[in-house]
């Protein structure tokens, strides 16, 4: 049963990042890590993180921003090249925190951002965590139905609590009982938002070439990359394939894989005290 842990008090902040507007709350001392969150309808960055916060936070200064198109950040994000978009923002997020260099934890569609942002500038991360990450693989099989669910939630008919309500207790998570209906009546709300209805963050690509751009395992540079990486995906993840786990690990040089039984898309939320602890150690270098 994973344990509840109350949110500490955090530091808030709008900050003017790359021309766009990016909401961040931090709280902790420490070495930096941020934590960048998935792409699903209504997600943000705290709520994302909520049973991992306060925990990492007795170690790390915890940063933890909205990003672009999500909770209270500027909505829109380029269609043409979405993960570089992100990575671009985050990387300029660093530079308006005075910081050169941080680790980066990223779950999904916030995994993307981290490896992206990693084989663009990998001076500026210094280890990195990834949980079910987007773009692994994503040219060489038809999207998963929980991704289908994901990427149809604004189409056809439009948004509504219980297409929500299906994405996240048919195929984000292993154990539907586990979320709580005041998670999902708070994503709701927040994705009905005029602004994401108009300019949903998470599409489909718009063109082969921004496909390409969006499945790293046809990035060479992969191969190259120096960053210590740990993935952890839930061995029943329904949105991003667990064969993810082996493409990753087979192509990256430093990179460690952690298999997580029982468990869908939503590692840290689902397995807290397991994700805390193993992100705690990487992240110091205790393993």
């Amino acid at each position: 049963m994973t344990t509840h842990t109350e949110l500490p008090s955090m530091q808030e902040s709008l900050l003017d990042v790359a021309s766009k507007k990016i909401f961040v709350a931090e709280t902790g001392e420490g070495p930096p890590v941020l934590l960048l969150h998935g792409g699903g309808p209504g997600a943000s960055g705290v709520s994302n993180y909520a049973r991992n916060i306060a925990e990492l936070a007795k170690e790390y200064r915890v940063i933890v921003p909205d990003l672009p198109g999500y909770g209270r950040s500027t909505k829109g994000v380029d269609g043409a090249d979405p993960f570089g978009y992100l990575a671009d923002t985050i990387s300029a997020l660093l530079d308006q925190l005075g910081l050169d260099k941080a680790h980066l934890v990223g779950n999904s569609y916030g995994g993307a951002c981290a490896l992206r942002l990693a084989l663009d500038t990998p001076d500026r991360v210094d280890r990195m965590v990834l949980m079910g990450p987007g773009g692994i693989g994503t040219t060489r099989a038809l999207p998963t139905p929980g991704l289908n669910s994901l990427l149809n939630y604004y189409s056809g008919d439009g948004p509504s609590r219980l297409k929500l309500e299906k994405f996240i207790r048919n195929y984000l998570v292993f154990n539907a009982a586990d979320v709580p209906d005041s998670v999902i009546d708070a994503r709701y709300r927040d994705s009905i938002d005029p602004e994401v209805v108009a300019a949903p963050p998470l599409r489909r690509p718009k063109s082969l070439r921004a496909l390409w751009k969006m499945d790293f395992t046809r990035d060479k540079r992969l191969a190259r990359l120096p960053v210590p990486t740990l993935v952890l995906w839930g061995a029943a993840d329904k949105v991003n394939r667990p064969s993810g786990g082996p493409m990753l690990a087979g192509r990256m040089p430093n990179c460690d894989l952690y298999e997580v039984a029982n468990t869908g898309h939503w590692v840290q939320f689902e397995r807290a005290e397991l994700f805390n602890r193993l992100c705690a150690d990487f992240l110091a270098g205790r393993r």
